[in-house]
């Protein structure tokens, strides 16, 4: 019974998403993510308290999600280089993926003022990036291939180069650049941790 209820969850959890993707967190109603499920708004309403427990909800699921794959694509690397380099393959996962994602999650963030709980959510998302980037960091000290005097500032600042130049991609609304910002990205870490050749 857990297993299906845990079923029903997800299934509203990814209406939600598509909901908002297509018309907007402001837009969307329980009844708009009851319709995106296929279920009636009671079945939401008995997993949600209301929309914004749904969207709570949300925010918290695709984020872990993207944290875990970010995590699990470093840890089959064994060289710092090799993780910078599939953390950033992981992240920048293709056109419409990123475009998705990053259309719902800017819509979350402009709401984040008016809910603590997204707030939250959302620290413990840069929180998880950046703990892969200090992971990432001390390996390549540890190597002797980076040049860092601030590993914290180091960490922070590969997840601001990653956000911006995906963000930067997202406002020129040209797929056939992705390829090019992935680049300018690993080529801006490299030069931040001062990579020794």
């Amino acid at each position: 019974m857990a297993k299906k209820a845990e079923q029903r969850r997800q299934q509203i959890l990814k209406a939600a998403f598509d909901a908002v993707s297509d018309k907007g967190y402001e837009s969307v109603t329980l009844q708009d993510i009851a319709d995106y499920a296929d279920v009636s708004k009671g079945v939401t309403n008995y997993y949600f308290e209301n929309k914004v427990d749904v969207f709570a909800h949300l925010l918290e699921w695709i984020t872990t999600r993207i944290y875990e794959k970010e995590a699990a694509s470093i840890k089959e690397k064994n060289t710092a280089l090799e993780q910078l380099e599939a953390y950033i393959n992981q992240v920048f996962i293709s056109p419409e993926e990123n475009k998705t994602f990053y259309r719902v999650y800017l819509d979350f963030l402009s709401q984040s003022k008016n809910h603590q709980r997204y707030q939250e959510i959302n620290r413990q998302f840069y929180e998880n990036c950046w703990s892969l980037g200090t992971d990432i960091v001390n390996q390549g000290i540890n190597e002797g291939i980076f040049r860092v005097s601030d590993k914290e500032q180091a960490a922070h600042s590969i997840r601001s180069i990653i956000d911006g130049s995906l963000i930067q991609w997202l406002m020129r609304d040209e797929d056939d650049l992705h390829a090019y910002y992935k680049s300018l990205c690993h080529q801006s870490i490299l030069r931040l941790l001062q990579v020794e050749k």
